[in-house]
């Protein structure tokens, strides 16, 4: 028997992991009654046999051939991100800007020589990662003045090449996703501890051009916090840091890699800070009465110099649909872990502050293993959201699951998709009444039933980044129509209110429009002119953050 590993061509992980039309319609049946509105007929995929993608309007160089693949799978596959509307557009078999080959480089020369070749051919060259982007950021659409679009998969880049267990840090390739690089980690008792939600598929370099966040709700929030030198490859040659704690030189060249979204050149490896599994853990779940307790809560929190590991507060429509509540109450997921010290005293001062805002904790879960080192890390399961208690459990497990639910959603007709932003203390609670308006008008206009919730994934002392869910019935053949009105409409309000169009997601092409009302003038040419000098013909991944200069 033959064992299906390939990932899927228009949705979120393997085609092992497809469900059947039957199993999609028994997940329909039991999604229903949280819906609040029936899903629609259970569709299927168009399956990649019946695939009409565009021509190829290049061909590999000989030299690269054995690493380049131009089949159906391969060019569908890396077409698209993983956003709502992507995932809807591989569903329904609309791939409308294939690449013209895939490479996947064996090693830096490798890297090297495809940008040599795109220069020279004015090919773009789309850097993929995990493909996980929800942001139009690996989409291969270029305009007619280029002769063509590769993408560029580094994932048979994925080892761990060196631990400097004095330091504490370790160089990882840059096509290493979550799980391989924890895998090869907790080898040696160590672990990176960066789990966005996206763990399974993305990859160290896209988390670094991103600007991922991950598991840490505070302090450590974005993989720049991990990030102590990171090397990349570009048109004009090799982009190499120094591996340095800190340092006052200029602005620091491994950061201004930071959420270059593949427009500065391709990220090959990173120096990255690692540490010893947590072997002492708390967490709990907190109930408030109202989101605004709930809000002034982890103001309090993000404001007392606990640092809490986990600190997400969710609303009590999104503890409803997760099962994690009955909606009658917001949910605190609190945790704390360390590798050195009990962490017990904190979560009692945690929940002191979380009483002193009206919060009721559930039964608290901990644990202190001394010296554990573990098996290998696949997910942030032992992350401080473990416990079943107070819902905590079941929002965990929601929330790993989220992709794949996403999927059924398309396929059951629901439209599900999600934005993120951040904003000062002081102008959250106006902030979030307008978000939620315009999203509940929107949402309304356009498919006239609609859920809307909201969650903190990450708090700092000065402000929260607050993430909304909505849900709402999908017009058949109309679901992208309908998601760019909700996002126009939200996008506009979060721009004007003053908060970012993006947390942690990147900017890619869909955030593009409001990226350039919310960056300065000024920072938009010299972020042009760096372009320009790396990559004097714009091949790099064009379309995102920036033109490249004429």
């Amino acid at each position: 028997m033959v064992v299906i590993t390939r990932r899927k061509h228009w949705g979120w992980g393997l085609e092992s992991e497809q469900l059947s039309r039957e199993q999609v319609r028994a997940a329909a049946g039991g999604l229903a009654s949280h819906l609040g509105f029936p899903p629609a007929e259970v569709e299927e995929p168009v399956s990649i046999e019946l695939l009409e993608l565009a021509p190829v309007r290049v061909q590999e160089p000989p030299r690269l051939a054995e690493i380049c693949a131009a089949d159906a799978h391969a060019r569908a596959s890396h077409a698209l991100g993983k956003s709502y509307c992507d995932v809807v557009r591989g569903f329904r078999g609309r791939f409308d800007h294939p690449p013209d080959f895939v490479a996947r480089p064996r090693d830096e020369r490798d890297v090297e020589m495809l940008l040599e070749w795109c220069d020279a051919e004015r090919v773009a060259a789309i850097p993929y990662g995990g493909g996980t982007s929800v942001v139009g950021g690996v989409t291969p659409e270029v305009d007619s003045s280029y002769n063509g679009a590769i993408s560029i998969d580094m994932g048979a880049m994925k080892d761990v090449v060196e631990i400097d267990e004095t330091s504490r840090a370790a160089l990882i390739q840059a096509g290493a996703t979550g799980p391989e690089l924890e895998a090869q980690l907790a080898e040696h008792g160590l672990t990176l501890r960066h789990f966005p939600q996206s763990f399974e598929l993305s990859t160290l370099g896209g988390w670094i051009a991103t600007r991922a966040a991950g598991h840490f709700a505070t302090v450590w929030t974005h993989i720049e916090d991990f990030l102590e030198a990171a090397d990349a490859l570009t048109p004009s040659g090799a982009w190499v840091s120094r591996r340095l704690p800190g340092s006052g030189a200029g602005p620091s060249p491994d950061r201004m890699l930071a959420g270059s979204e593949g427009a500065l050149g391709v990220i090959a490896k990173a120096w990255v800070r690692v540490a010893p599994r947590p072997s002492h853990r708390s967490s709990a779940g907190v109930r408030f009465e109202r989101f605004v307790d709930g809000v002034e809560c982890v103001r309090a929190l993000s404001q007392s110099g606990l640092h809490p590991s986990n600190c997400r507060l969710i609303d009590a429509a999104e503890a409803r649909f997760t099962m994690s509540g009955d909606g009658s109450f917001a949910l605190l997921v609190l945790g704390f872990e360390s590798s050195d010290h009990e962490v017990d005293f904190l979560m009692d001062r945690a929940l002191e502050i979380c009483a002193q805002h009206g919060g009721s904790a559930g039964e608290r879960r901990g644990s202190a293993r001394a010296g554990h080192a573990g098996g290998p890390v696949s997910a942030p399961d032992d992350a401080g959201e473990g416990s079943q208690t107070s819902g905590v459990g079941a929002w965990r497990e929601a929330f790993l699951r989220a992709p794949y639910v996403r999927d059924v959603f398309v396929a059951m007709g629901v439209l599900s998709e999600t934005f993120e932003t951040a904003i000062t203390w002081d102008r959250f609670p106006l902030f979030h009444e307008r978000v939620m308006a315009a999203a509940k008008a929107a949402a309304s206009d356009v498919a006239g039933a609609a859920h809307i919730s909201c969650r903190f994934t990450h708090v700092y002392p000065d402000g929260p980044a607050p993430y909304y869910t909505v849900l709402a019935p999908a017009l058949r053949g109309e679901e992208v129509e309908q998601w760019a009105a909700i996002k126009q409409a939200v996008s506009d309000v979060i721009i004007a209110e003053g908060g970012t169009i993006t947390h942690h997601h990147a900017v890619g092409r869909d955030h593009r429009p409001w990226y350039d009302r919310q960056r300065p003038d000024p920072f938009a040419l010299a972020l042009r002119g760096a372009k320009s000098a790396v990559d004097p013909r714009g091949v790099m991944n064009p379309g995102v953050l920036v033109d490249p200069l004429p």
